[in-house]
């Protein structure tokens, strides 16, 4: 079973931001296994979701699919493993960060 990753880049990865209409580069990323992420989903708030659907307009949730962080986004994940795999994985706050679903 794939576990959550924490990544540094060599080089930036580039993912579309279709708001914005530009891409955003990071160095820092998170690979969260397909069903964690849709687990994550599921716990955020409306709030929350309403500003990841900002973020990443009509991506699809699949694995391989490349997604822009957000605060918001860094509780979700922070608040998820915590409450149901007993897992601390505050780093992801306070930094600029994609998320990969594996």
């Amino acid at each position: 079973m794939q576990q959550i990753k924490f990544v540094k880049e060599p080089k930036p990865i580039n993912v579309s931001h279709d708001t914005y209409r530009r891409e955003c580069c990071y160095t820092r990323g998170v690979h969260i296994p397909f069903d964690d992420f849709v687990g994550i989903l599921e716990s955020m708030s409306h709030d929350t979701k309403l500003y990841f659907e900002f973020h990443n307009p009509g991506k699809q949730i699949a694995p391989g699919t490349y997604l822009n962080g957000h605060a918001g986004l860094a509780r979700s994940i922070v608040n998820y493993y915590l409450n149901t795999k007993d897992m601390n994985v505050n780093s992801v706050i306070g930094q600029d960060f994609y998320v990969k679903i594996i």
